[in-house]
């Protein structure tokens, strides 16, 4: 799935209207081009999953992409915060998010849940592979 929303970054998909609101990165486009920002992300999503998926055979090659992909995902989530129009409405004095841009970022607090679990695994796959190098 990741790899697929970062392919998705060469074709059409960009994030311009969530980066450009953020404290934190509103200066990228100060320094690049709206489609290089789009392409490195979109790059450094297939990469986190290129690596993730290689778990069975580098442990450690998976932890770097799970930790990429965790602070993507921290990237991603913090434009909850940041983008005007998140929250729509409220209902009974909850607020409810909006459709765009609001449910469509709510979805990376699952996948940073999988990046997490996923980093979990390759480090115990790490510690496993060391203990058992020392025996």
């Amino acid at each position: 799935m990741l790899a697929w929303i970062g392919f998705g970054k060469y074709v059409k998909m960009e994030s311009r209207a969530l980066i450009e609101h953020s404290p934190l990165m509103s200066w990228i486009y100060d320094v690049f081009s709206v489609a290089t920002v789009a392409h490195g992300l979109g790059t450094m999503e297939i990469v986190a999953a290129l690596l993730i998926a290689l778990r069975p055979i580098s442990p450690r090659a998976s932890t770097l992409g799970s930790a990429l992909a965790v602070l993507l995902f921290v990237g991603t989530l913090s434009f909850l915060f940041t983008t005007p129009g998140v929250v729509s409405t409220r209902a009974a004095g909850v607020p409810v998010l909006s459709a765009l841009p609001g449910q469509f970022l709510l979805k990376d607090l699952v996948l940073i849940g999988v990046a997490l679990w996923s980093l979990g695994e390759s480090l115990e796959a790490l510690r496993r592979n060391r203990l058992a190098r020392e025996q």
